[in-house]
Formats: structure tokens, C-alpha cells, sequence
């Protein structure tokens, strides 16, 4: 797994030994000696993780790791912490500051490694989501960035699997202090729990009797409900090595007992700050994709999409020899209603004649807004006489009640004409059908509207 790591340490031996680390787990790595040096550098979008050092001479690292992690063009860049530094306080501070972990020198390079390669998946995988939600700005969507930046990381949900009383009851005193907390002393039923509960981060003691903690991070993991929780483990010092292969299964941190309170809460709002952010940016990306798909004035899929999924029906409806239904519809003299109630009295028309056509169709029915005034529905395993009932039963449906507009404060007529087709030959082009539904409905509109006009294939 390769990725760019930014080394910044102003003693070139610390550098030289960190670069020589890296490489040989075919890492890329770029180096800078100073903090202002290393933000151009992030700025530039040059490194996917950086190892910062705290004591350099312009800027500590303390202030560097502030200045990323409250930029909203920096702050999703993972940063650790790699110093000669080994107090609880200076530790703290640089949790506090938004490191994402903070390790102490001499580093063993199985500890560095496992560490980079973490943050290397999570970085991977926060780009990914990034990079599909840049249509979002494109489409008047707002980009989470600066939300992520203000957000404080306090207000989670947290479920804690620990089956030692003596010690959930010390964390979840501490944890509440800031969020909401559930205890799951049971771990055969934490899974099911964390999959009900919707949570902001799991934290999973590794020293659990008689079961496997790592093996419920790794379930965790694989289900579709709690793939994307953070999982905070927690362990005894002695476990260290099992801490690491868990880090390679997909837990994104861990304390190592006696837990000092200021570092819990501080990596549990860490880990709630990055969850909420990779949430805005998949609603982002799935909202972008709706939109893309979607008329925003009636909420029915539009054109774009009917072109792209009546090619596919079609090809269905061919290869197990049922119908295909298409009708065409326009809503009669249109113009006359922007013309002379106004565009928003044309709106409340339109929105109010989706929900209607909504009511009329079937839920496997496809419809859209063609253009303007101008729908079309698609009805797969439909011959012609069963949609002609449909299409007759939707224009009683239009006329037979007025439309309000202006907030209810009016109610007009309003009447459709539709035209009617069928799919009905194999490999008969999509184009071909449109055209037929096309002019069935310029004849009901020549006959004198507010009627249905079928043409067989």
C-alpha cells in the first residue's frame, strides 16, 4: 500500500532514519525541516500522512498540527505526532491539537509501520469520498469541510463493550462527562447491539473473558451496519502485539491501560470528529447522485435517467418476451398557466400533477419528467389495452379535480393529453418507440386534448 508520507523534523539524522524506514516499506516520502515549510507543502495537496516532530525552532508542532487540522483545506490529513516528548501533558496537548496519534522516540519500526499503514487505508478512503463529492460544490451542494472543522467531536453516541465492571464504570463516568454512553458487558450481544444502535464509535476492551475482542472488531468490520464506526480499543500493556494486529483489521485506535482520562476523551473525539465528517461526505455523494437523477421541482426521475433505464427495460422486456408500455404526457395549454397566474402558480401545477401521477402508476412503473410540461411513464409487462386503462384512469385523475395554486388561495382546471405505445418487437430500437408515443400524442392534441390516442406497434 503505498502513499506520500510528509516527514517534517528539523534534525537531518531523524529525518534520514524516518525516510530510511518508510522507503523500505515502499512508501513515497517527501521531507521539510520546518512547520512553514510543511503546511506550503500540505497546501499544495503533496502528502496523504505526515510525521511531524514538536520541538522545531520556527513553529513546534503543536502549532503546525492547530493550523492543518483548523484548515478546512488540510484538517482531513492524518497527523502524528513523532517526539522525545513522553509526558502525559505533552501527549494531550498534541491530541488536543488533532493529532491522530502522538508516539513517543525511540519508535519500534513494527509500531510506525502498523500506524502508517492505518492511516494510510483511512486516508485512502476519506480521498475517495472527497473526490466524488466534488460534483456536490458543482451542484450548490455544501461541502462539510468547514463544519468539520467547527465540530468539536463531543455529542457522540458511543457503545463500550467491557465486561469488567471496575473498569466500565470508570470509562463511561469519564465518557459521559461528553457524550452519550451504553455499556454492553455481554460480547456475544455487543455485535447486534452495535448494529441497532447507531453509534458514533465502538470501544471494545481486547482483554474480554472467555471471548476474542480483536474477532469482534473484525465482525465489527465485515457488517454492513458497523463498517464504517470507528473502534477505540483498549488493552493491557502486555497486549501490544495483539494491538497492532488490530490495527491491520481495522481498528482505528487504541489507549493502553491505566487510561488517563484527558487522553480517552480527547481520542474519542478525535475519532467521532473524523466519523462525522466521512458521514456528510457520503449524504454528499448519495444526494449528489439522486440529484443528478432526479427533476428537483417534482421529485420524479428525470430525463437523463429515462433515456439511460428505458434502453435497459426495454432490453428485459425483450429478452423474457413480455410488453412494454410507454406513454407520453402534455399538459394541456401550459402556457396559458404561467401566462396568466404566474410561474409559481405553473410550479404548484406541476409538483401537484407528479403526486397524482405517483398514485396512478405502480411502484416497478418508471416515471419522468420529459421536458417542461411533458412526462413520460414506462410500464414493463403492459400490453396496450392494460395501459390504456391506466392512461384513461390518470387523465380522470387530472381532470376530475381542480388544482390549488398560490398556496391554496385559487384552484384552476387543468386536462392532459397523453399518447400510448407498446414495445412489442424484439430489438426494436428505444428511439423508435419515443417517436410513435411522439405522435399519438400530437394527434390527441389535434383531436382536441384531454384524451388518450393509442398507436399500436
Amino acid at each position: 500500500m503505498s502513499a506520500r508520507i510528509l516527514v517534517v523534523d528539523d534534525v537531518p539524522a531523524n529525518v534520514k532514519l524516518l525516510e530510511a524506514r518508510l522507503s523500505a516499506e515502499y512508501f513515497d516520502v517527501m521531507t521539510a525541516s520546518n512547520g512553514t515549510e510543511a503546511l506550503a507543502i500540505c497546501h499544495r495537496a503533496e502528502c496523504d500522512i505526515i510525521l511531524l516532530d514538536v520541538m522545531m525552532p520556527d513553529m513546534d508542532g503543536f502549532e503546525v498540527c492547530r493550523r492543518l487540522k483548523t484548515d478546512p483545506a488540510t484538517h482531513h490529513i492524518p497527523v502524528v505526532m513523532v517526539t522525545a516528548l513522553d509526558s502525559p501533558a505533552d501527549r494531550n496537548r498534541g491530541l488536543e491539537a488533532g493529532a491522530d496519534d502522538f508516539l513517543t522516540k525511540p519508535v519500534s519500526d513494527v509500531v510506525l509501520i502498523a500506524r502508517v499503514r492505518s492511516l494510510t487505508r483511512l486516508k485512502m478512503m476519506t480521498d475517495e469520498l472527497r473526490m466524488r463529492a466534488i460534483t456536490s460544490l458543482e451542484i450548490g451542494m455544501q461541502a462539510p469541510e468547514r463544519s468539520a472543522v467547527a465540530d468539536t467531536g463531543k455529542g457522540g453516541r458511543i457503545l463500550l463493550v467491557d465486561d469488567r465492571e471496575s473498569s466500565y464504570e470508570r470509562l463511561a463516568t469519564i465518557l459521559a462527562a461528553e457524550h452519550t454512553i451504553d455499556v454492553e458487558p455481554n460480547p456475544t450481544e455487543a455485535l447486534f447491539h452495535a448494529a441497532e444502535g447507531n453509534y458514533d464509535l465502538l470501544i471494545v476492551s481486547l482483554d474480554l473473558n472467555n471471548f476474542d475482542g480483536l474477532r469482534l472488531c473484525s465482525q465489527a468490520r465485515s457488517l454492513e451496519r458497523t463498517r464504517h464506526v470507528p473502534i477505540l480499543a483498549i488493552a493491557d500493556p502486555e497486549n501490544s502485539t495483539r494491538l497492532l494486529r488490530g490495527l491491520e483489521i481495522g481498528v482505528n485506535d487504541y489507549l493502553l491501560r491505566p487510561i488517563d482520562k484527558t487522553e480517552l476523551l480527547a481520542r474519542a473525539r478525535t475519532q467521532i470528529r473524523r466519523r462525522r465528517y466521512t458521514d456528510h461526505l457520503r449524504d454528499n455523494v448519495q444526494n449528489s447522485i439522486e440529484m443528478a437523477i432526479t427533476d428537483a421541482l417534482t421529485g420524479l426521475h428525470n430525463r437523463r435517467y429515462m433515456e439511460s433505464h428505458l434502453a435497459t427495460l426495454a432490453e428485459q422486456a425483450a429478452i423474457r418476451g413480455k410488453p412494454l408500455a410507454l406513454m407520453i404526457l402534455d399538459i394541456d395549454y401550459f402556457k396559458s398557466i404561467n401566462d396568466n397566474f404566474g410561474h409559481d402558480a405553473g410550479d404548484d401545477v406541476l409538483r401537484e400533477f407528479a403526486v397524482r401521477v405517483r398514485k396512478s402508476i405502480r411502484g416497478i412503473d418508471l416515471a419522468c419528467r420529459y421536458g417542461g410540461e411533458e412526462f413520460v411513464i414506462v410500464m414493463p409487462e403492459t400490453d396496450l389495452h392494460v395501459a390504456g386503462m391506466v392512461a384513461e384512469r390518470l387523465r380522470r385523475s387530472i381532470a376530475g379535480e381542480p388544482f390549488a395554486i398560490h398556496k391554496g388561495a385559487k384552484r384552476i382546471e387543468v386536462t392532459i393529453s397523453i399518447g400510448l405505445t407498446t414495445l412489442e418487437r424484439k430489438g426494436e430500437a428505444v428511439a423508435d418507440v419515443l417517436k410513435r408515443a411522439d405522435t399519438a400524442l400530437y394527434r390527441a392534441k389535434h383531436d382536441g386534448r384531454n384524451r388518450v390516442v393509442s398507436q399500436a406497434a
